[in-house]
């Protein structure tokens, strides 16, 4: 009855430690709130260290293309965020030096990876792009549909 007891208990300390563990994953996913409870941006650094990881773990890079890719990022990251927070700019343009500045990245990783790092990017980019796209079109019929 003791080794029953021992192992039940045994059981539901795993059970407790990996929803535990799995809890503070989700929290570290979720973007940080400081204590007036808005949201913390990303600086460009941290930006840059997120996405080159994922290339990283997508792609295997090599350690000349992983510091390579993060100048990368870490440069637009801070011309992006300049944007972002440039206020004399109009939402139009905004969206145009941004589209140019990822035209740019596009070009700059062609340099850096192999032909099929770089397809395998390119398609990984091409499906976010469709989603969001997606995402934005049921956005505009909900609000098509509440206005009428």
């Amino acid at each position: 009855m003791k080794r029953y007891m021992i192992c039940i208990s045994s059981l539901l300390m795993c059970l407790f430690l990996s929803v535990h563990a799995n809890s503070i994953a989700q929290e570290k996913h979720k973007h940080a709130v400081d204590s007036t409870g808005k949201r913390i941006r990303w600086t460009p650094e941290e930006k840059a260290d997120r996405m080159t990881d994922k290339l990283d773990r997508r792609l295997n890079l090599t350690n000349k293309q992983d510091a390579d890719i993060h100048a990368i990022n870490t440069d637009i990251a801070r011309r992006m965020d300049a944007i972002k927070n440039n206020t004399s700019l109009q939402k139009k343009d905004k969206m145009q030096q941004a589209k140019a500045l990822n035209e740019e990245r596009s070009q700059r990783f062609k340099s850096v990876l192999t032909p099929e790092q770089y397809k395998k990017w390119n398609d990984w980019e091409m499906k976010k792009k469709e989603r969001m796209e997606a995402r934005m079109d049921k956005k505009q019929q909900k609000y098509n549909n509440t206005s009428n």
